[in-house]
């Protein structure tokens, strides 16, 4: 059963995010407007030490940007808000639980939203159970 599994891509996460995101409650998505959500392998050495992780595999996902709580009208230009998910850390934490990948992909895009809008942990509980249902 096993010689033919093979860990999913970098596309392949990618639309697995993009699907996550898509089962996402409407208003909370139209909220989301203009937010990057990019896949890679791991976080770069600059966001490992900004974060003060001991491991490449510490970090599953990063917010980067502006949240919303903080915006203002009166703000200069500024880079797009961005989430990163990072396949490896995900597929090492997958392989560590019981949760499908689908799960846990989805799990760590509503906390990485979730510090977009500065939403409490039983917030995004709730997106989270509606988005799996």
């Amino acid at each position: 059963m096993w010689t033919s599994a093979k860990a999913p891509s970098l596309n392949e996460m990618e639309t697995m995010a993009r699907e996550a995101f898509a089962r996402l409650p409407e208003n909370f998505r139209r909220l989301c407007d203009g937010l990057i959500i990019r896949i890679e392998d791991f976080p770069t050495d600059e966001v490992l030490k900004e974060m003060q992780a001991d491991s490449e595999f510490d970090l599953l996902g990063l917010f980067q940007g502006t949240g919303l709580p903080f915006q203002s009208h009166d703000d200069v230009a500024r880079l797009p808000n961005m989430i990163w998910l990072y396949r490896r850390p995900i597929i090492d934490y997958w392989a560590e639980h019981d949760e499908t990948l689908d799960h846990v992909v989805t799990h760590v895009l509503i906390h990485e939203i979730g510090h977009h809008f500065g939403l409490s942990d039983d917030d995004m509980e709730a997106i989270e159970a509606q988005a799996l249902e």
